[in-house]
């Protein structure tokens, strides 16, 4: 289940995307994505497609969303 949604962001999105926590438990995960790009709007409005296309599968269901950014020092 975990595979075709990390896939499938790559994909679509040009996302670089991970399975980042809780391997070893059977029915939870937790996903990486991250995007990069001169301009933050540009990565915010990636993401949140990324995070519709997650929420999209009804076989999922998601606990948390969380955003962090980093900024180069230029």
């Amino acid at each position: 289940m975990i595979k075709p949604i990390l896939e499938g962001a790559r994909r679509r999105y040009l996302v670089a995307a991970a399975e980042v926590a809780h391997q070893d438990r059977c029915q939870r995960a937790g996903l990486g994505m991250a995007a990069v790009s001169t301009d933050a709007g540009h990565v915010e409005d990636v993401l949140d497609k990324v995070e519709r296309f997650v929420w999209s599968h009804p076989e999922v269901e998601v606990l948390t969303a969380e955003r962090s950014w980093l900024a180069s020092g230029a």
